[in-house]
């Protein structure tokens, strides 16, 4: 991941967007959960092992597809 994949959707398998990339820091997208998905992203996105409550990070082996407009999720 890279800084142009700022900005960018977040898709879950079931095609709802369940965020957008706020950031990536050291080629780690930190996702900025949608308003009253938190449980979901959490859930999708494994929130135990997550440091900053208010961010989620998106590790590789979870993206299925990148696209110029959003990450897809694999299932």
């Amino acid at each position: 991941m890279t800084a142009d994949d700022e900005g960018k959707n977040v898709i879950s398998t079931s095609g709802d967007q369940v965020g957008r990339v706020i950031s990536v820091k050291h080629g780690q997208a930190h996702v900025d959960p949608e308003p009253g998905l938190v449980d979901t992203v959490s859930t999708t996105l494994g929130g135990d092992d997550q440091p900053n409550e208010d961010t989620y990070r998106l590790n590789d082996e979870q993206i299925d597809t990148i696209t110029d407009d959003e990450i897809r999720l694999r299932s």
